[in-house]
């Protein structure tokens, strides 16, 4: 399909036309101070030179014509390069079936807690879920998968691409406490769902992997759930810790125990049923392995296909037509060849 990017720029065409027209031709000469004087030129051969200019006059004319056809070739090929004349090339992008997957990481202080387990070692939290989490995106094959940090506050580690592998590379390098040590849970739910919406409805799906309640950011958890449930976004949450009483943590060089890592487990069920999603509690690495199953057995939606228009510049040919006008007003001054002389030196 062909367009011009700027069309606007055709109004430039008859400028040249209008000067002509309304410009005064300052080559005409004003007849002023001639009155009152007589001054007769002598010719040896006054019918000769009248028969050379009636002889030449045609040409005249015929050169006159080309010279202005050249200024108005130059101006009309510069015209429409200034246009910007384009070929455009449609490219559908046809997508596979699959959720357009936003995964929101709790990165506060509280993921160093020590109550997992692995082959008899304690390991924290965030270690699990970077095992477990980055083998579900390695699994999600066609899926637009994006990630979420939230601490004291929250941002798009990764916007939502088809790129899975580097998805799970942003993932394992994310480490506890990077976005501060508290826990903004409704601004990173809002923060999904502000880039959910522009997918297409029906194959929008957040999950929420979050071990503490909500003590920071501008959005409380219900209000950014209603906005979930008003845009059509489904959120999974996961709980991650234990039900511990006195949890271990790594703090300040030394392990040390708490008895403020639980989690509100009303407020995360709550999110997950306004927005017809699910509440999970990971007490250990098998549960956790067994959430990720769950998810990867939702029913898939079809994503809408996308049409692009590919531009192809052609601005090249008009700017080469008035170069070649160009060139010949510079071969045809006045619409006369041009001749080199060579005068030999005596």
């Amino acid at each position: 399909m062909f367009e011009f990017q700027w069309p606007w720029a055709a109004l430039l065409l008859p400028l040249p036309l209008l000067i002509a027209r309304f410009w005064p031709d300052r080559r005409v000469q004003p007849e002023e101070g001639l009155e009152g004087r007589r001054d007769t030129l002598l010719h040896p051969a006054l019918e000769e030179l009248r028969t050379a200019f009636n002889a030449r006059r045609p040409r005249l004319q015929l050169a006159g014509w080309l010279h202005r056809a050249l200024l108005y070739l130059l101006w009309l090929g510069l015209v429409l390069a200034l246009m910007g004349p384009q070929w455009l090339t449609p490219y559908t992008e046809i997508s596979t079936p699959g959720y357009d997957l936003m995964i929101a990481v709790d990165a506060s202080h509280s993921m160093e807690a020590l109550d997992f387990s692995v082959e008899g070692r304690q390991v924290n939290r965030m270690a699990v879920v970077k095992g477990v989490m980055g083998r579900f995106i390695d699994a999600r094959d066609g899926d637009r998968v994006g990630l979420i940090l939230f601490g004291s506050q929250s941002f798009i580690l990764s916007p939502l691409s088809l790129d899975r592998h580097a998805v799970r590379q942003l993932l394992d390098g994310v480490v506890p406490g990077i976005a501060g040590p508290a826990t903004a849970l409704g601004d990173a739910i809002a923060l999904g769902v502000k880039k959910l919406r522009e997918r297409p409805e029906g194959s929008r799906v957040m999950i929420v992997i979050a071990d503490g309640d909500n003590n920071a950011g501008s959005f409380a958890p219900k209000e950014a759930a209603m906005l979930a449930r008003a845009a059509g976004v489904r959120i999974y949450v996961v709980g991650v810790g234990s039900k511990q009483s006195s949890i271990p943590i790594f703090e300040d060089g030394s392990v040390r125990y708490r008895d403020d890592l639980t989690m509100d487990e009303d407020t995360l069920r709550e999110i997950a049923s306004l927005t017809g999603g699910g509440y999970f509690r990971a007490t250990d690495t098998s549960a956790l392995e067994e959430i990720s199953a769950r998810i990867g057995q939702l029913e898939k939606t079809e994503a809408q296909a996308r049409t692009a228009y590919l531009p192809r510049p052609l601005y090249r040919w008009p700017l080469g037509m008035a170069l070649l006008a160009l060139l010949g007003l510079g071969l045809f001054p006045e619409g006369r060849k041009r001749f080199v002389r060579r005068f030999a030196s005596d």
